[in-house]
């Protein structure tokens, strides 16, 4: 217990003697911190935005639908040795191939056919330009996640008889009717009177282009009056989401040899379609973003590195200058371990001041970022925590020297000594 109380009034007085050494010496020891904060900074700061903004870029991929596959023209990642002008020549997944998937793939749970088209959408003198008009299916709702802040979501009889209805993304509300309610009102949309009976409830922008709050949706089979899917028009995709009990590689490979067998497809011809997963997008983030926080840590690290020889030489002169306090301090019976102790603690506690000023400064930058973007920007527990380890580690590892030299110093020669 003694010798618990003896370290624990050995730890405070090494905090008083880092504070001293700062005070005594504010600018050799500022510029010396300098190297830490600029290390933790560089690579907090990285981690806090790659951090930020995969849980951005995941959060828009997941809201694509769990465990759904996209049967499309266009694949999401290239063969370099597929020509480019085979996949210019695939046909358009369309109604007909729709149809085959709803009534004979067994392990989709849902299935959805969209589209979609750039048109000018009008209430009274009011227009909102160049707005996203997607024409969906009626179990788009199963495949794709979105809330209806208010109204509903078309019927399947309005589905079937193509009724000219739209549910509305909230920023093409405000554009056009500003705060009031724009359910029950009507839209003009390609010469066509339709009726908004329902808006979606804001989502925020998407990194992935995905945001219903830009766009309008209306059933598909009065997109096809505005469109001739049959040429292709309005990129159709076909969205299938697979039971609970079914992978996304099972869903695949029924629906591959389905499309093989619809498109009459010769056993040697390769796929004219795309089949496309979001774990192939998931897996090119994460590379992504894996090489980006090595790069921050690189950079970081060499910034830390500076400010570790720094606080080595702070250290060097801390001990040179207590020279004889140390001479008398072992005169007096302490061990090689006290002392030991005494300046590995104040070699970390320089660098927790360092790292913290940089932790400081990153907490402000994420202030001011959120201020400036679109986009929630936070810096989490663990990298704080990740930042104060790192600045111990580089306490521990830039003092050790100075203290060791300290330990193992003659009490007698230390006394005489003149630093």
């Amino acid at each position: 217990m003694v010798k618990f109380q003896l370290y624990i009034r050995l730890f405070f007085e090494s905090i008083a003697f880092a504070i001293n050494a700062l005070v005594s010496n504010k600018l050799r020891t500022t510029l010396s911190l300098l190297g830490v904060t600029i290390g933790i900074f560089s690579i907090i700061s990285v981690f806090t935005m790659v951090d930020s903004l995969e849980k951005e870029v995941r959060g828009s991929v997941e809201s694509l639908g769990e465990n759904v596959v996209f049967v499309q023209k266009w694949p999401w990642g290239f063969d370099g040795d597929y020509e480019w002008w085979k996949y210019l020549n695939r046909p358009h997944p369309n109604y007909k191939e729709f149809q085959w998937i709803q009534k004979d793939v067994k392990s989709a749970d849902a299935v959805a056919l969209m589209y979609g088209f750039g048109r000018d959408i009008i209430y009274k003198g009011t227009k909102s330009t160049g707005v996203t008009v997607m024409a969906a299916s009626r179990d788009f709702d199963k495949v794709r996640k979105f809330d209806i802040y208010d109204g509903r979501y078309f019927s399947l009889q309005e589905n079937s008889n193509g009724a000219p209805v739209c549910i509305i993304g909230a920023l093409v509300s405000l554009d056009l009717f500003g705060p009031i309610n724009p359910v029950g009102k009507r839209v003009k949309i390609s010469g066509y009177t339709v009726e908004v009976i329902g808006m979606f409830t804001p989502e925020g922008s998407s990194l992935m282009g995905e945001s219903l709050d830009e766009q309008v949706v209306i059933p598909m089979n009065f997109g096809r009056k505005l469109v001739d899917l049959k040429k292709g028009s309005g990129n159709p995709s076909i969205m299938v989401k697979a039971k609970e009990d079914v992978s996304a590689a099972q869903l695949k490979d029924e629906l591959k040899v389905l499309l093989r067998s619809v498109r009459r497809l010769k056993p040697k011809a390769p796929d004219n379609f795309a089949i496309n997963e979001i774990s192939l997008l998931s897996k090119a983030f994460d590379s992504l973003f894996g090489m980006i926080n090595t790069i921050g840590f690189i950079i970081g690290l060499f910034s830390i590195l500076v400010g570790g020889f720094s606080i080595a030489n702070i250290m060097f002169v801390s001990v040179k200058e207590r020279t004889n306090i140390i001479g008398i301090q072992k005169s007096l019976g302490a061990k090689n371990s006290f002392i030991l102790f005494q300046f590995l603690t104040e070699s970390v506690i320089l660098c927790l001041i360092g790292g913290g000023v940089g932790l400081l400064i990153v907490f402000l930058g994420v202030l001011g970022v959120n201020q400036a973007i679109d986009m929630e920007v936070t810096i989490s527990l663990k990298n704080i925590s990740l930042g104060l380890f790192i600045s111990v580690a580089i306490g521990l590892i830039s003092g050790s020297l100075p203290a060791i030299s300290a330990s193992r110093m003659n009490p007698v020669d230390a006394i005489r000594s003149k630093g």
